[in-house]
């Protein structure tokens, strides 16, 4: 899918990119049928960054000190591997690297170990036996790999943890937990899993659009998981999940009020606060509650024919391969958010909170058609005979488009103004690569106080490192003009 550029602040006409070049390493990567592969990683001990590049026939590896010198280097040729897809790593405790190989159906993982004194590395074989069980997510916790893994017959979920040569595996049992769908009715923690697939969230990372809007989210911290579930409009059901005592918490959050049975609903969690919206095609309700303690600290309601002022974009609708365009009234904004599903993402930077509510489509394309990925029980709005439509048709209409608003806010939850905001470094991030076609492989890293871009220069043929910081720079070398003022936000759809 193409990758679309959003509007969103006014910015000046001239933007001055905070970024800058922190190194460049020759590669010449062999192309065959998509077999070049590129992650880039921080070990949390050592806050060394690692480079590792593949193609079909090598592997290479780049080390890096804390400030970013390039130390040592591996390279060497991929042994038993077929066609298996890198898929993660871990540091072990002396600090060497290990990578993670795996077959599309995570039906084999080979971990390979890296040693930088004598070049050679040693392989350890995983095979994942079960075939009642499926991959929901994979992530690095600290400097381990993990694979999260729901067992299609129990109501758990297993976490495998990898590290230092050793597989560990935790079982988390939701059987005692109770769950009902949008009519009441009592359903299992797998069914809820099956119809509303559980998104991985990275705490300190923006979350687009399209990923918040998905009703189960899995928020990934150093010692816990929190599962939020929207399956139900009433509520969000909350599970917070100890990894190191495998206990489980739950908690209720319960949703504002909508007497219009044809309503849709989600949540988003940041910094301890749980931000729930609730919406009609009359009205919209925006609660920010404390996760502790349940409290509301902060709620906004409009009607179809109120102002929002809380925000501080336009009102804006957009289809794939447009511009987005401003939807003039609230009232044209609840009537195409009632067919989409809904979601809010909230990112947090030093200053401020920029919170993006919206509504994007939900669907899957089989040939000409478009088919709704809920189940006849399960659908959005309808309880009536014609339940058979999916959630976004109307009228003989399938609703394919996106609608948001986005706003910030200082710590007193008080509106920024447009003009005292500045560009995000994953604002920058997105714009700069949007202008450079020769980037391939791109990886972002988080790393102390700014962002790491990494991409291979296919012109070039260098892997090139770029430092990345929010706001502008007005000494940077890098200025770009626009033809009109405005904005580079991150994508709200999938990229290809």
């Amino acid at each position: 899918m193409k990758k679309i550029i959003l509007l969103f602040l006014l910015f000046s006409n001239s933007l001055l990119f905070s970024q800058t070049i922190l190194n460049s390493f020759p590669l010449d990567l062999k192309r065959s049928n998509g077999a070049e592969q590129v992650l880039t990683a921080e070990n949390q001990q050592t806050h060394e960054v690692f480079v590792f590049a593949a193609d079909s026939q090598n592997i290479s590896i780049l080390k890096y000190n804390s400030s970013l010198f390039l130390t040592d280097q591996y390279k060497g040729a991929l042994k038993d591997i077929g066609d298996k897809s890198l898929i993660g790593y871990s540091f072990s405790a002396d600090g060497l690297p290990t990578l993670y190989w795996s077959t599309k159906d995570y039906g084999t993982i080979i971990a390979i170990k890296y040693f930088f004194g004598n070049k050679t590395s040693k392989n350890l074989n995983f095979v994942f036996t079960s075939e009642k069980q499926s991959i929901i997510a994979q992530f690095q916790l600290e400097n381990s790999f993990n694979l999260l893994v729901k067992d299609l017959e129990e109501q758990t979920l297993v976490l495998y943890t990898f590290e230092n040569g050793t597989v560990e595996q935790k079982i988390f049992d939701f059987s005692s937990f109770k769950f009902q769908n949008r009519n009441t009715k009592f359903v299992t923690f797998n069914y809820v899993i099956q119809q509303n697939p559980i998104e991985k969230i990275e705490a300190e990372e923006y979350t687009p659009l399209f990923r918040s809007t998905a009703k189960s989210k899995l928020y990934i911290f150093p010692n816990r998981f929190v599962l939020t579930l929207d399956h139900n409009p009433k509520k969000t059901q909350v599970f917070d999940i100890n990894l190191e005592t495998e206990e489980i918490k739950e908690k209720t959050f319960t949703q504002s009020t909508i007497q219009k049975p044809k309503k849709i609903s989600n949540s988003f969690l940041q910094n301890n606060k749980l931000y729930q919206t609730i919406a009609s095609d009359e009205e919209l309700f925006l609660d920010i509650k404390d996760y502790n303690s349940n409290e509301t600290v902060k709620s906004f309601h409009i009607s179809k024919n109120d102002t929002i002022k809380f925000k501080t974009s336009p009102l804006l609708i957009q289809r794939e391969g447009e511009k987005a365009k401003e939807l003039k009234t609230t009232k044209k904004f609840l009537n195409h958010l009632s067919f989409l599903d809904i979601g809010l993402s909230v990112f947090k930077n030093k200053e401020n909170t920029l919170i993006t509510l919206g509504g994007t489509p939900n669907m899957m394309r089989q040939g000409s058609l478009f088919i709704a990925s809920y189940s006849v029980d399960d659908f959005g709005f309808y309880d009536n005979s014609s339940s058979y439509y999916p959630p976004n048709y109307s009228s003989g209409y399938i609703h394919t488009e996106t609608v948001y608003f986005e706003s910030v806010w200082n710590p007193n939850y008080n509106i920024v103004k447009q003009e005292q905001l500045e560009p995000l470094a994953i604002d920058n991030i997105y714009y700069f690569m949007s202008l450079n076609k020769q980037i391939a492989l791109d990886n972002i890293l988080k790393y102390k106080d700014f962002y790491i871009l990494s991409y291979y220069d296919t012109v070039s043929k260098q892997y090139v490192m770029r430092k990345f910081k929010d706001g502008f720079n007005a000494d940077d070398p890098f200025l770009e003009k626009l033809n009109t003022p405005s904005s580079f936000k991150k994508p709200f759809q999938k990229r290809p």
